[in-house]
């Protein structure tokens, strides 16, 4: 049974010890790399700042290079054998690096360290593809987004913490190595603790053969993924976030000290309110998309991604003084709130933006391909974080302040977003969906539990406006084709939306009977794919409020393929700008937003006995008094 909400997750076996192992590993790896940098900056005594640039440029490297390296045979491996096991064996070996970590602050070997951090990448990259590939075999379809949602939180907070941790153990006099060693050690034996208690994964390609050389692979993952629209632009999103972020956090520390004209405390103070700006968006999509995979908040997000990193070049310019402001200082300026302000927002709707696509690469992918898939995905990330340095360097060398830069990428976003939305229109099509169901109206849901979460089945309602297919399909956790009438299918902007939904425009017999038995054809194909089909069997919008009779095409479609059929009712829509109450549809403006409406369900009907004549009876009192 699926949750009644993610937190409840954290609870069972079969995401609990998970999200620890994860959390733990990625609060290591940000501990060391936080205290390799300040060993580097501050503790190496005889190094040059040009030395110190340099090899704090190489360690970057050398945790991405990994990726590039072991990514595609990692997704292989994942793919090939049960996963519990394989993360077990990974968090083993991150024991065994530490204990090389420790040796290495003990000797004060800045190459012993950076061997370790390559080491780190190494594990990284194989765990990417076990990481995300685990969590669709242990949750429901339906609790994908909250278990994703719950993962970035964690990440991003392990990230902030393992950071802090990194630098304030390292700040102790004469015992920061050995605080910092002892940390890792712990963390590494408390991560291989609780992946014990991960269940199994059973592999998915068992007979998989496995490509050693990772130029032939990384290739041959990038043409299968490309094969899947809608799952390769998605990574192509998720690629592009991780640009967005690469540049934000690698300008946070410049933009504090000479923008902001504050202190470290203060960088910390960003750090944190980014990071916990993107785990609570992560977190929000929960809620936001009613358990189901809600690509509409990926507009949402790149929409709030555009907005606010706009408003942060307009607000940040607050240098006044040569002295650095300390955290306190900062907080009291008026104009600061607003700098803070953007970079929460950032940070929120960033989680709004990634978690969907996650989501969707989970639920989409072929589970034989799916762990091959996301190394795919971890590959090209690694090449947009690549990128983005690149082009920062190379935007900032040609005279762009820091604030510009930020202004330049909030735009390019937008052009990104654009490009990838024309590519995919259902992105496009669900925001305007979940803007209606958010927005104009307040959908109060019963019943929907009947809704067969898998396998064919016809769904009949009442017709009381023009909107009903988009207020189902924003509420009903499965896609649904929608069968409607076709001058309805041809509505300007709706158009859209019901042709990227598929859905199937129908005529009567005397109209186009050409277009009547296309339209059964394909409805029979849908029901025989396994596929949710709506029907509105009256055929027509009702112009009283009342139910028009149902018609007997509904008993056709169950003669060709008998499927189990649901009966719903909307109630609430009559008198709404949308339905014909006061005339024609959209002739006057909507006096309030959030129209409490309903959409009720009832146990499904066999098909021998689903009658129109029944139907019509079950929606009625379905419907009751209120229309």
């Amino acid at each position: 049974m699926s949750s009644p909400n993610q937190f409840s997750l954290l609870r069972r076996r079969r995401f609990g010890p998970y999200f620890l192992t994860q959390f733990l590993g990625a609060f290591n790896d940000n501990v060391f790399k936080n205290a390799l940098i300040i060993l580097i900056a501050f503790q190496t005594v005889q190094l040059t700042a040009l030395e110190i640039s340099t090899l704090a440029n190489l360690a970057t490297g050398l945790f991405i290079l990994p990726f590039f390296l072991f990514s595609a045979t990692a997704g292989q491996l994942a793919d090939k054998f049960e996963k519990s096991a394989l993360v077990r064996r990974i968090k083993l070996a991150e024991i065994y690096i530490m204990l090389l970590a420790t040796l290495g602050f003990y000797l004060s070997s800045v190459p012993l360290l950076m061997l370790t951090l390559f080491l780190m990448g190494t594990q990284s990259s194989v765990f990417g593809p076990v990481k995300y590939g685990i969590l669709p075999q242990h949750l429901r379809e339906s609790e994908l987004t909250g278990g994703n949602g719950l993962v970035e939180t964690g990440t991003f907070l392990a990230i902030l913490l393992g950071n802090i941790a990194g630098e304030r153990l390292m700040a102790v006099e004469q015992l920061g190595s050995l605080l910092v060693s002892i940390a890792l050690l712990l963390v590494a034996v408390l991560g291989y603790v609780t992946s014990r208690r991960i269940p199994l994964a059973p592999a998915m390609a068992p007979e998989l053969p496995i490509n050693w050389n990772p130029i032939t692979e990384t290739w041959r993952g990038m043409r299968f993924t490309a094969g899947n629209v809608a799952v390769f632009n998605s990574i192509l999103g998720i690629s592009w976030f991780w640009f967005l972020g690469a540049v934000y956090l690698a300008q946070l520390p410049a933009f504090t000290r000479f923008h902001l004209s504050a202190d470290s405390s203060v960088y910390t103070l960003l750090l944190a309110t980014f990071s916990i700006g993107i785990a609570t968006g992560s977190l929000l999509c929960e809620r936001l998309s009613g358990g189901r995979i809600e690509l509409g908040l990926v507009p949402l997000g790149a929409i709030g991604l555009t907005v606010f990193g706009v408003d942060l070049f307009f607000a940040g310019n607050l240098a006044h003084t040569t002295e650095l402001i300390n955290f306190a200082g900062f907080l009291s300026q008026a104009a600061a709130w607003r700098a803070l302000a953007d970079i929460f927002l950032l940070g929120l709707f960033g989680g709004f933006y990634i978690v969907p696509l996650y989501a969707l690469i989970q639920s989409r992918s072929e589970p034989t391909h799916r762990s091959r898939v996301i190394a795919s995905n971890n590959i090209l990330n690694a090449c947009f974080i690549v990128v983005s340095a690149v082009a920062a360097a190379g935007l900032l060398r040609a005279g762009l302040s820091i604030p510009q830069l930020f202004l330049v990428i909030a735009i390019m976003n937008a052009a990104v977003a654009i490009y990838i939305f024309r590519l995919v229109p259902e992105f496009l099509m669900r925001f305007l969906i979940w803007l209606l169901i958010h927005t104009v109206y307040s959908v109060q849901k019963e019943g929907l539990d009947k809704v067969p979460e898998e396998g064919p089945a016809l769904l009949v309602c009442n017709h009381v406006s023009f909107v009903d297919a988009l207020v189902i399909a924003g509420c009903i956790r499965r896609p649904v084709r929608f069968v409607m009438y076709y001058k309805i299918f041809s509505l300007p902007i709706l158009s859209f939306v019901f042709r990227t939904a598929g859905a199937i425009p129908i005529a009567g017999r005397k109209e186009d009977p050409q277009l009547l038995q296309r339209a059964l054809d394909a409805i029979d194909d849908a029901l025989r794919n396994g596929e949710l089909v709506c029907v509105f069997p009256e055929g027509q919008i009702t112009r009283d409020g009342e139910l028009n009779p149902f018609r007997p095409g509904v008993e056709r479609i169950l003669e060709r393929t008998p499927v189990p059929v649901v009966p719903m009712a909307l109630r609430g829509l009559w008198g709404s700008i949308f339905s014909r109450r006061h005339g024609a549809a959209l002739s006057r403006f909507p006096r309030r937003i959030g129209f409490k409406i309903w959409l009720v369900a009832s146990e499904p009907l066999a098909a021998g006995e689903a009658t129109a004549a029944a139907l019509q009876g079950m929606v009625l009192k379905l419907r009751g008094e209120m229309r």
